[in-house]
């Protein structure tokens, strides 16, 4: 699939009808498009986002919900979204259209598919069109169910799914968070994007779908009271995932009304300061920078702190870990010999059976303590000579753990993080976290302090409005815990429900006009039990060799990297990737430069576009950020060329992408294109590929 043209319409920057082409030609597969900060760059990927996506668009990535949420709402956003000129001209609405080519579309043979996505501020209606080879498609309108319109679903499931649409729009200097992955809460993130790169969520649906067959065959065949309680059960189980969907749309919709009280507040507060005249908006906005940046580092540190909490009890406790360490090995020990310690036993017995039996043949006594000594000494030599590889176990040894290999592994993976460097991690996070700390609160501080001297009746209601809106925004916070709360609740219900289905289903027998149903049924869910473990293991094992071959081939330090581990729960909900150097010791991903750490973040990248097999766009905003000269010639090289069918650069000529490297990039560039921009309208001038330097210079008298 590859895009071939964009057309954007008075949507912000870009006043009027505004075509690009970006069809690759041949082997020549790499787009350029460049302008000054500020022309149209991420607008320009904005743009796409919205189109495939509207109002879920803040779900794609950080970037988007934070410009939704410098504007108050979604609502507010769109409404902003028009282009200014053109709202002066008497325009009132605004599109966006992507024309893609080789979309394959089930049991649909088709040359083109048309998105336009437009809004009208008349009635702020929004809506999105579909067209297959320029005219509606029944499929469309098919696919739409209760909740969602048929081209929402066309979107997530033919073009490009919402949650791994962040592998295809990304931002080259801020991907870095992705090596910085740590939080429970992150790693599910992950997961959940790998389950659906990958399509293991399609198995999984499908073995739910026939165990949903096997409870209708056993409700069918049940006893009345067995019937009700599976009746109870079943309804339970459907009922929670209801709920846990009503918590999540209840969660989101706090967020988006926290987020639009915020933008009120925050309104209110720069009109405070700006009549107390005790700053400039703009000294403001620079304290509402740092603000920002602080707290979201305040709460990435606290969501360290919080991990780090869970290992404190085991750190103070280092004696009797260390005994469970001990014992747990004991164990295993134990374990190992059981079936050697009944040779040993065996052997020592039938060598001590023939002694006595020569002992009694001959005329010889012997004292009592010496056939005693004897007899031990035979028993010790025994073991020590011929066994030497069985422990011993005094006494009647006792399993107090039983540890699966899995569980010691994790256990003694907890005890070497303790032992090496959880304190001076532990001590490093919590200063970070009172030096952040301070430093918010002198930043209140000053905003308070800017405020506090004006008592005035219009300034008395300003603050009244203030405190009533961040007690709304402190009651959303409430709804929004409370509702995090109730779905681990859920969960822990469903969990319990589900035990008990299983219970039932083993109890319950199928009626005899069922059974060979019912066993098709079991022996498709085996099967894909089967399948979905060896395609976990075969993915897993295919993402750790990209990712190595990425890493060694994009990295100037040679072997740095000697393995990738991908490490996913049984349960699949979370994914960690590690990284081991030459001598098989775990790399702490925190001690990477920003460059590696972007090297790092880009061959995941492009393992997950791999391993996903979608056929979709890459386009990457500030490619050559963070990079050192060797480092952005491998990136030109080996990684920008090869990690699509189609890619299209966004950089800024002379700082991000110098002459002589974009010199190693022509051969691959297919189009190139500079934003021009005048008062509130930009525009896109097609210029050679080999002459875009020389005319991005010539245009902006740079050199």
């Amino acid at each position: 699939m590859q895009i071939k043209e964009l057309e954007l319409n008075n949507f912000r920057i870009y006043k009027g009808v505004n075509k690009i082409e970006l069809l690759p030609q041949g082997d020549r597969n790499i787009t350029v498009i460049s302008g000054k900060n500020g022309f149209g760059k991420t607008t320009f990927l904005m743009s796409l986002v919205w189109c495939l996506y509207g109002r879920q668009m803040d779900k794609v990535d950080e970037l988007y919900r934070k410009e939704i949420g410098e504007q108050g709402s979604y609502n507010n956003y769109i409404a902003n979204s028009l282009n200014r000129l053109a709202r002066e001209e008497g325009h009132r609405e605004f599109s966006v259209s992507i024309t893609f080519k080789n979309v394959d579309i089930p049991a649909v043979t088709c040359d083109e598919v048309k998105i336009t996505r437009s809004f009208k501020e008349q009635g702020s209606k929004e809506e999105v069109r579909i067209l297959i080879d320029g005219r509606p498609n029944e499929l469309i309108e098919d696919l739409s169910s209760e909740n969602q319109s048929g081209e929402e679903i066309f979107i997530r499931d033919i073009i490009l799914p919402l949650e791994i649409a962040k592998f295809f729009f990304f931002d080259a200097e801020k991907i870095v968070s992705l090596a910085e992955i740590s939080s429970p809460e992150q790693r599910k993130q992950l997961s959940r994007a790998y389950s659906e790169v990958l399509g293991i969520h399609k198995y999984e649906e499908l073995k739910e779908n026939l165990e949903k067959l096997q409870d209708e065959y056993r409700k069918d065949s049940a006893k009345p009271k067995d019937r009700q309680e599976f009746n109870e059960v079943i309804t339970l189980i459907s009922n929670n995932k209801i709920d846990l969907q009503e918590c999540d749309d209840r969660i989101s919709d706090e967020r988006d009304k926290k987020t639009s009280l915020k933008f009120q507040s925050d309104e209110i507060q720069r009109k405070l300061i700006q009549d107390g005249n005790k700053m400039t908006l703009e000294e403001l906005e620079a304290l509402k920078a740092q603000e920002t940046v602080l707290v979201d580092k305040i709460q990435r540190l606290e969501a360290d702190l919080k991990d780090s909490f869970d290992l404190v009890p085991f750190a103070l406790a280092g004696n009797v870990l260390l005994n469970i360490s001990l014992q747990v090995e004991k164990e295993e020990q134990f374990r190992n010999n059981s079936f050697k310690q009944n040779e040993v036993e065996e052997k020592t017995y039938e060598v001590l059976n023939d002694l006595e039996a020569e002992r009694q043949k001959s005329t010889i006594n012997f004292d009592s303590r010496i056939h005693e000594f004897y007899s031990s000494q035979i028993k010790s030599l025994i073991h020590k000579h011929f066994y030497p590889d069985v422990a011993q176990f005094e006494g009647v040894f006792e399993v107090l753990h039983d540890f699966s290999a899995s569980q010691r592994n994790e256990f003694n993976s907890m005890i070497n993080d303790l032992k090496s460097t959880f304190k001076q991690k532990f001590e490093l996070i919590n200063r970070e976290h009172t030096e952040c700390k301070n430093q918010w609160n002198e930043i209140r501080k000053k905003i308070f302090n800017a405020e506090k001297d004006q008592e005035n009746d219009y300034i008395s209601g300003l603050r009244k409005d203030k405190h009533r809106l961040d007690r709304e925004i402190e009651l959303c916070e409430s709804n929004i815990e409370e509702q995090i709360r109730k779905i681990e609740h859920i969960k822990e219900s469903q969990k319990q429900a589900e035990k008990r289905r299983t219970e039932l289903h083993g109890r319950i027998q199928v009626s005899d006009k069922n059974k060979a149903k019912d066993d098709k049924a079991k022996e498709l869910i085996k099967e894909l039990n089967v399948f979905m473990l060896d395609f976990k293991k075969k993915k897993k094992k295919s993402l750790e060799e990209h990712m190595l071959h990425g890493m060694n081939t994009l990295m100037h330090k040679k072997g740095f990297i000697k393995k990738v581990v991908v490490d996913i729960s049984m349960a699949g909900d979370d994914v960690d990737i590690n990284l081991y150097d030459k001598r098989d010791k775990k790399i702490d991903k925190e001690t990477l430069s920003m460059g590696e750490k972007q090297m790092y973040a880009s061959a995941l990248l492009s393992a997950l576009v791999e391993e996903s097999e979608i056929d979709f766009p890459v386009f990457i905003d500030s490619p050559m950020q963070k990079f050192d000269e060797e480092h952005a010639q491998r990136i030109i090289k080996n990684f920008y060329p090869t990690i699509s069918d189609q890619v299209i650069l966004f950089p800024l000529i002379n700082k991000e992408l110098t002459e002589k490297e974009y010199g190693l990039l022509l051969k691959n560039v297919s189009k190139a294109y500079i934003i021009q921009n005048e008062v509130d309208r930009s525009g896109f001038l097609s210029v050679e590929p080999k002459n875009l330097i020389k005319e991005y210079n010539l245009l902006y008298n740079a050199n």
